[in-house]
C-alpha cells in the first residue's frame, strides 16, 4: 500500500475547504482516508486561518514513507 498526503475537497460550491489527509494512493480524491492531518481554507479572511495542520502527524507519516503531493508540499514548504 502506497500512502499519499493529499488534499480532499469539501465545503459548498465556490467556498471550498480542503482537508489534508493521509490516504492510500489508489483511493479516490474524496474517499476513505487513514488520518485527517489538517485543513486548508483558500478563501479565509485572515492569512493565519488559511492553513491549520498537525505538523507532527505529517512528519510521522513522512517518516513512515508517505509521499506528499506537489500541492501539499508547496503548502507545507516541504522540499
Amino acid at each position: 500500500m502506497s500512502v499519499k498526503i493529499r488534499l480532499s475537497r469539501h465545503g459548498a460550491k465556490k467556498t471550498p475547504i480542503y482537508f489534508v489527509v493521509a490516504t492510500d494512493s489508489s483511493s479516490c480524491r474524496d474517499g476513505d482516508f487513514l488520518e485527517k492531518l489538517g485543513q486548508y481554507q483558500p478563501k479565509a479572511a485572515k492569512p493565519a486561518d488559511k492553513l491549520k495542520v498537525n505538523r507532527e502527524a505529517v512528519a510521522a507519516w513522512i517518516a513512515k514513507g508517505a509521499q506528499p503531493t506537489r500541492t501539499v508540499g508547496q503548502l507545507l514548504k516541504i522540499k
